[in-house]
């Protein structure tokens, strides 16, 4: 590209300028550009607060902020703890939890202090005992902010772990180091919050056959662009156990009830199958809501049960045709893994997704069939993102047109396609 085109409004002659004014342009550049991640931080707050999957179909800010902006994982993953820590966050209650840091986040919509400022002074408050008075914690705040106006990130980490040693002198309570006997236990756990749990207490035979099971299943695994996995190994694990169980699950060794294999009983109103709205009952588990239902029955063997206005079964239908073994081969050999663009999800960690549902006379054959993760499967079925099979047979995803405007079909590169 030569100088004439270059559009005459980014064009500047800096060998004209001084030294000491080119020092002064930088500085102010940076101040601009610190404002305006602010001010992106306050819109993704917005968002949040009125319901990710209502709003755009992801599961996790940092999904959004990854997918949206084009990030790295890592990136989008930080930038979305400040989105967090920097404004209030909403509950089921529907009450906001207030900011953790917001002195940090006024300091940072003038322009102050930037993303490797704000990260430990965020990292310092979230480690702060609940049983610290919040006049002191914000009084601490003010310190490390104040600090981070003139300082750079390693003396504001260095603060705050000064400051962690003031106000939390005695550290983590010593755990207890006498042994306790392993008597297998297993509870199934409703949190306050909604989210169901599993805890469980085994045996060293059963935990070094689980951890043989999820140690492949938990291996970090590299992005399209080769960056590290961002998730933490809980998180790692915590996706391995699901995949683990449902590939159990699956099998047709296992015990079944009432003579058949593992299933999954979904109530909805007629009127709410019809229209997708309202929500399901999941048996066992509780209230789920319309769009993860419609992703179990992508690939499950699912009883519908549907119920009239006074809860009446009105039908009792037979289980859903799903993928046969030859088509899970085909796909396999088709997408060699999950088909969106830049994931790589192997096979055993995919479904088949119907791009026109069953329940919209879409048929199981290949032509409207790919292979999703659980992760993409949720957003293609809650979001603006659209699949279709191209003219040579593979799949293609148009991206909403906030996201971009040209629509511009995306593949995924990473499992040998061209």
């Amino acid at each position: 590209m030569t100088s004439t085109d270059v559009p005459e409004s980014t064009r500047h002659e800096w060998w004209r300028v001084d030294k000491n004014m080119l020092l002064a342009r930088t500085v102010d550049i940076e101040v601009a550009a610190r404002k305006l991640l602010a001010e992106q931080y306050e819109v993704y707050a917005e968002i949040h607060r009125r319901g990710l999957r209502g709003v755009t179909g992801h599961d996790s800010l940092a999904g959004l902020i990854e997918e949206d902006l084009r990030l790295t994982p890592a990136d989008a993953k930080a930038r979305a703890e400040r989105v967090l820590a920097l404004h209030p966050t909403p509950t089921f209650t529907g009450q906001d939890v207030p900011a953790v840091a917001p002195l940090a986040a006024v300091a940072a919509a003038e322009g102050a202090v930037g993303g490797a400022q704000l990260d430990p002074i965020i990292r310092t408050l979230t480690q702060i005992p609940a049983t610290v008075p919040e006049e002191e914690v914000r009084a601490g705040e003010k310190i490390l902010v104040d600090l981070a106006r003139v300082a750079g990130p390693k003396a504001v980490a260095r603060a705050g772990r000064d400051l962690l040693a003031r106000l939390d002198p005695d550290g983590k309570e010593p755990k207890d180091d006498d042994p306790k006997p392993a008597r297998p236990e297993l509870k199934f756990v409703h949190h306050r919050d909604g989210s169901l749990g599993v805890v469980a207490t085994v045996d060293q035979e059963i935990y070094a056959r689980l951890r043989t099971d999820l140690d492949p299943l938990a291996k970090p695994h590299k992005a399209e662009d080769g960056e590290r996995d961002p998730r933490t190994q809980a998180e790692r694990y915590g996706d391995a156990f699901g995949d683990y169980i449902r590939m159990k699950t699956a099998s047709p060794d296992l015990p079944g009830q009432a003579g058949e294999s593992t299933h999954i009983l979904i109530t909805m109103s007629y009127e709410d199958l019809i229209r997708d709205l309202g929500s399901a009952q999941l048996e066992l588990a509780g209230p789920l809501n319309a769009t993860d239902a419609r992703i179990l029955a992508c690939d499950c063997r699912i009883r519908p049960v549907v119920l009239g206005k006074a809860g009446e079964p009105l039908d009792v239908g037979r289980s859903a045709r799903t993928v046969t073994v030859p088509q899970k081969y085909a796909l396999t050999a088709r997408d060699g893994g999950c088909a969106w663009p830049g994931c790589d999800m192997p096979v055993f960690r995919c479904t088949a997704h119907h791009i026109v549902m069953w329940r919209h006379h879409g048929e199981t054959k290949i032509d409207n069939l790919v292979l999703l993760c659980g992760r993409h499967h949720k957003l293609i079925h809650s979001s603006q993102w659209k699949v279709h099979i191209t003219q040579d047979g593979l799949p293609e995803f148009t991206p909403p047109a906030y996201l971009d405007p040209t629509q511009t079909p995306r593949r995924n590169t990473l499992h040998l396609r061209i």
